[in-house]
């Protein structure tokens, strides 16, 4: 998931501080890794006394079905009481019970087994290259589309499975072999970037006539898609030019691997008299210090709380400087890694790295992405402007003379946000309404009122979850029954990656009967023994999108639930939103399934959940006492929301200011023999940034999505822009109305990447005249940011 940078006045309050000190200091091994039917459920709940008994008298959910109701109720118990969970896993458990592959694939049950899944994938994918690459009739050349789809498929089933398995589970063999899995796909994936004859017979089918008319709008979609993928990746260039290409693409990959993870200031620790430290924490100078000197990192947590605590303006500039300045040779590896993407990108014909990753966007050119980002500055601009006056009359006020200063920010910001906080109520207090399993049951219940769909918890099978805290659940339509799985692996555990994530372990696609009978043949299972459902009112099999969230709640003790705070509650809401863009998408082919769809696109849904997540109607759907039931006091949310957002312009003028970087460095300027990225570095801060440029800092070396979002760092604003647009315009006014979601769901949700995200754009806003998007379009979605906090 690709979110915004948070300030770093907000990053760890001191009490977070001295616990991750301890952490280090006393488990250095911490991130080392370890080695029943819903039906059966509610029977057990009407026979315990779970929870509140006054919980189960509150359901607002719409009951479409008869047992909507149990359902809903045992949606909430299974993650808010862990005994009964236990019980709910009483087939799971049993050690005489036949084990199933991980999320039901067949193979799935050993390491052994990935690398049989691996090699029986390698040997349907070459035996479909050859079919692809001998095709030459009619009939073989309409049917190419299908094929390389259907290669796609092949390749990320097990691409995407093993990135996911590798990332979380908890045994070590098994995420060795998935790993192995992994590089074998990509290795002879490496081989298909060389196999002309894709792209030859691809082009011999789009150039006839005759083949396109036999072609679904989404096999057309689909052509168009791989062809120009094809051309971006250099496969139609001659020999001795894409050799050079195949060895910058792999000197790119190089250089970006060093660059993040090999960041490194040009000052590594800083040493003050532990008596200018006053108002930093004293716990945490005290961790910090040994004979009256203090030393303190100058990238990391203890550099972030000092400078939003400590009072001598001249140690917070030291530490400013030194927290802003690269060191030398990670400036080197980032101009080297501009140079080389911008000579791949001229080997294609493109003039910068930026008009050839742009192509297949939203955006489509760097022009148009330049008037969008000029447009949100300048609707930015007056609620920035005021903030900084803000802050600017706060130094004031305490007899400090002159301009806000880079290092003043973050300390300032402190102050002002502390000013505010209510004293008599805390965040825990706020997090007593909001236990994991009402907000659960909160999205289902949302999702039945929008879509009419929602989730049904049910028993995995043994063997068939990579631990035992993980739920699963069905979704289910009202009008197209089974709709997706979703594997919610949401308890921290030792050795988990703490970052939250969702994964689309396998797209929806269409199986067709040829599949199933070849499948049936070789005594297999065309869908791998993963979900799968016949699509209502049709005849037609399609594998149901498989889905996998993870976060690191603490675990729920005894009878008391896992309590969220309220980022916490955004951020499953977030994730919940990619999730619900791959449940009802509605496509056939996989290449366009959910969120495979443009870069500048793809983060719509789920920026737009957490406006859902912040409103009073949605959240009375669910946020009640755990213990009380008493629902939630508003105004007391309202008041920490606030407080949250009370430098929020800042932060998305900060974000401007990255993206402008991004789009800078991603020009041909790379090529210049006098390039210098901490010039144009201080050059875009000095133009865009209220606060003057701190001479001599080399920032740039730190940023380091230039490398995984090169180019498309807009894309984040792009999509907060259109989901604070699509929020004011579609829901706002009663935001659990059915046609609204429908409408949503028809004009965005369905299309995945079968639609260009300005129709999408266009018919669920009623906007004609931005259908086409370019410059102008991209310019008016930067006025619509001047909305943006």
């Amino acid at each position: 998931m690709y979110r915004s940078i948070v300030p770093s006045w907000r990053t760890l309050c001191s009490k977070c501080l001295r616990q991750q000190l301890q952490k280090n200091l006393l488990h250095r091994d911490h991130h080392r890794r370890p080695y029943g039917t819903a039906a059966a459920l509610g029977n057990y709940v009407s026979q315990q006394n779970v929870g509140s008994s006054r919980s189960s008298s509150f359901n607002p959910a719409l009951h479409s079905a008869p047992n909507a109701a149990a359902d809903d109720k045992t949606l909430r118990e299974i993650f808010d009481n862990a005994e009964l969970w236990s019980q709910f896993l009483r087939k799971s458990g049993d050690p005489t019970a036949t084990r199933t592959g991980l999320f039901h694939n067949k193979d799935l049950t050993s390491p052994l087994g990935f690398r049989k899944y691996a090699s029986r994938t390698l040997s349907k994918a070459k035996a479909l290259v050859e079919q692809i690459v001998n095709a030459s009739t009619r009939e073989e050349l309409a049917r190419v589309v299908l094929d390389l789809d259907r290669l796609s498929d092949l390749l990320c089933r097990v691409i995407d499975m093993s990135d996911f398995v590798r990332a979380t589970h908890p045994d070590r063999k098994i995420v060795a072999a998935a790993n192995e899995a992994y590089a074998a796909m990509f290795e002879y994936m490496h081989v298909l970037n060389t196999t002309t004859g894709l792209y030859t017979t691809l082009k011999r089918a789009l150039q006839d006539p005759e083949v396109g008319k036999r072609w679904t709008d989404d096999e057309r979609t689909v052509a168009e898609i791989l062809f120009k993928d094809f051309e971006k990746s250099g496969i139609n260039l001659p020999g001795y030019v894409r050799k050079r290409w195949v060895e910058l693409t792999s000197e790119i990959a190089e250089l970006g691997a060093g660059f993040v993870n090999e960041m490194e200031p040009e000052k590594a620790v800083l040493e003050f008299e532990s008596s200018r430290m006053r108002g930093m924490d004293p716990m945490v100078v005290r961790e910090l210090t040994s004979r009256g000197k203090i030393r303190i990192p100058t990238v990391g947590m203890a550099a972030n709380h000092a400078l939003r605590t400590v009072e001598d303006p001249a140690v917070r500039r030291e530490l400013y400087l030194a927290n802003h300045t690269s060191s030398k040779k990670q400036i080197g590896v980032l101009e080297k890694l501009l140079k080389r993407r911008t000579e791949l990108a001229t080997l294609v014909g493109c003039e910068s790295f930026g008009q050839h990753t742009l192509m297949d966007k939203m955006a489509g050119t760097p022009d148009a992405v330049m008037q969008f980002l000029e447009a949100l500055a300048t609707a930015n601009l007056p609620a920035a402007q005021a903030e900084f006056n803000t802050l600017t009359k706060l130094k004031r006020d305490q007899g400090i003379a002159g301009t806000l200063e880079p290092w003043d920010r973050d300390y300032y910001a402190s102050k002002l946000t502390f000013a505010l906080r209510d004293r008599s109520k805390s965040d825990h207090d706020l997090s007593a309404y909001f236990s994991l399993g009402t907000v659960m049951q909160g999205l289902s219940r949302l999702f039945t009122r929008l879509y009419g769909v929602r989730f049904i918890p049910r028993e995995p099978s043994p063997g068939e979850t990579w631990n035992s805290d993980v739920r699963r659940l069905d979704v289910v339509s009202e009008s197209d029954g089974p709709i997706a799985v979703v594997y919610c692996d949401l308890f921290e555990r030792m050795g988990k990656n703490p970052n939250p994530a969702h994964f689309t372990v396998r797209c929806s696609r269409h199986i067709p009967e040829s599949e199933i009978a070849e499948s049936a043949l070789l005594g297999e299972r065309a869908d791998d023994g993963m979900a799968s459902a016949i699509r209502a009112g049709t005849s037609d099999l399609y594998q149901l999108p498989t889905i996998a969230l993870i976060c690191d709640f603490p675990r729920p003790i005894n009878r008391k639930p896992t309590l969220l705070n309220f980022r916490e509650v955004q951020t499953l809401f977030h994730e919940m939103g990619h999730a619900v863009h791959s449940m009802l998408g509605r496509t056939s082919l996989h290449n366009v399934a959910g969120t495979r769809c443009a870069t500048d696109w793809a983060e719509l849904p789920s920026v737009l959940m957490e406006h859902f997540a912040r409103d009073p109607t949605v959240l009375s759907l669910f946020a009640r006492h755990y213990s009380t039931d008493e629902p939630l006091p508003y105004a007391q949310l309202q008041h920490r929301l606030a407080r949250d957002e009370l430098l929020e312009a800042s932060e998305t003028r900060h974000q401007i200011l990255l993206a402008l970087l991004d789009q800078h460095y991603y020009t041909s300027l790379p090529l210049a023999r006098d390039f210098s990225s901490t010039a144009i570095y201080r050059q875009v801060e000095r133009q865009y940034s209220l606060l003057p440029h701190a001479d001599g800092t080399s920032w740039q070396g730190f940023f380091g999505h230039l490398y995984g979002y090169g180019a498309t760092y807009y894309a984040y604003l792009f999509d907060r822009a259109i989901a604070a647009k699509v929020w004011r315009d579609v829901f706002e006014l009663d935001p659990l109305q059915r046609e609204s979601g429908e409408k949503f769901s028809e004009e965005v949700l369905r299309w995945g990447g079968a639609r260009s995200g300005w129709k999408c754009l266009a018919g669920v806003l009623g906007r004609e005249e931005i259908s086409e998007g370019g410059e102008e379009a991209m310019r008016e979605v930067g006025r619509w940011g001047r909305e943006l906090k």
